[in-house]
């Protein structure tokens, strides 16, 4: 791996910046590349570091763009309109490239994406327990006094029984958190969600009693059944994180540049485990080729009649212009 590349993954991971790590297993001639030949992709679909040539970036950026969205490793073959000749195997997936002028290509991409940050408020023995169990799930523990406060929270867990209840409750929901749990008894949760006022939508986010119902009685049984009711609305219900003012996930869309697909890169949002991806890019099947395309700010294009037309590469572009496209 290159240097640069392992420099740049690390950055990545210290500020909890979803990508894929693009690596090439295999490489048949004629490529441009040999097996090691490593790149990164991003949100946005920007591409650092060199895994193929353009026709082979694109159907790299599109099928990273789907492991973010959808959590899971990817077997990548590119092949040349065609050539079939590597052989079947679970977990892979074929792309039929008939832009590439020769050989063939396995590249693994593997989704790196932030633990779910959960937010515990108190130190009582459930929130200690809470601390405890969440890690070996991935969970990243943050605590009442981490200045970060809710934001960027997956769930939002409230067990100081009676000390700042209200106060918490009503910041994570400022903040967008989109699973808030209260321990306290069915009656004293009531009582106090009733005092605060809450919307409909907002008393729908907040729990109380927390927890799956297993009987729990001791501290770590009910940390358990909180965590198991967690990770169940993570897996099976899209619980994704809260948005952050300074940007993914569930920020702003940043504003197109030159030459960008109309309304510029994807609008980052929270992928499945918690961990942010991208929302589904717009695409465009190339006239010339046939290949379907994801649009980025350096997607090859052409305006004509007052409509942009798409291309997987510039070779593409140039032929479509030749013969009379314009």
């Amino acid at each position: 791996m290159l240097s640069g590349i392992s420099t740049r993954m690390r950055e990545l991971v210290a500020d909890r910046v979803p990508f894929v790590h693009a690596v090439v297993v295999r490489a048949h001639f004629p490529t441009a590349v040999s097996p090691g030949d490593d790149a990164i992709v991003l949100l946005d679909g920007s591409i650092e570091g060199f895994v193929g040539g353009q026709c082979a970036e694109s159907s790299v950026r599109t099928a990273a763009l789907g492991a973010l969205r959808d959590g899971r490793s990817v077997l990548l073959r590119v092949l040349p309109e065609g050539e079939l000749d590597f052989p079947e195997s679970p977990g892979a997936q074929v792309v039929v490239n008939p832009c590439l002028s020769g050989g063939a290509l396995e590249i693994f991409l593997q989704p790196l994406l932030p633990s779910p940050v959960i937010w515990i408020v108190g130190r009582s023995p459930i929130a200690e327990a809470l601390a405890e169990l969440a890690r070996p799930l991935d969970l990243t523990v943050r605590r009442a006094a981490d200045e970060r406060g809710p934001a960027g929270a997956t769930a939002v867990v409230v067990c100081s029984h009676g000390r700042d209840e209200i106060a918490a409750i009503r910041a994570a929901l400022d903040a967008g958190v989109e699973y808030v749990g209260l321990v306290a008894s069915h009656r004293r949760g009531t009582a106090v969600l009733a005092e605060m006022e809450l919307t409909e939508a907002e008393r729908r986010r907040v729990r109380s009693p927390v927890g799956l119902r297993i009987g729990a009685r001791t501290a770590p049984e009910i940390a358990l059944s909180i965590l198991a009711e967690i990770v169940a609305a993570i897996r099976t219900r899209g619980l994704t994180p809260a948005a952050t003012p300074s940007g993914p996930p569930g920020g702003e869309p940043s504003t197109p540049t030159s030459g960008s697909p109309a309304g510029g890169p994807a609008t980052a949002v929270p992928g499945p485990g918690g961990g942010p991806a991208t929302a589904p890019k717009a695409q465009a099947v190339d006239p010339i080729c046939g290949m379907t395309v994801t649009l980025s700010p350096g997607t090859p294009h052409l305006a004509v009649g007052g409509e942009d037309v798409w291309f997987c590469g510039p070779g593409c572009r140039r032929r479509y212009a030749e013969e009379g496209g314009l």
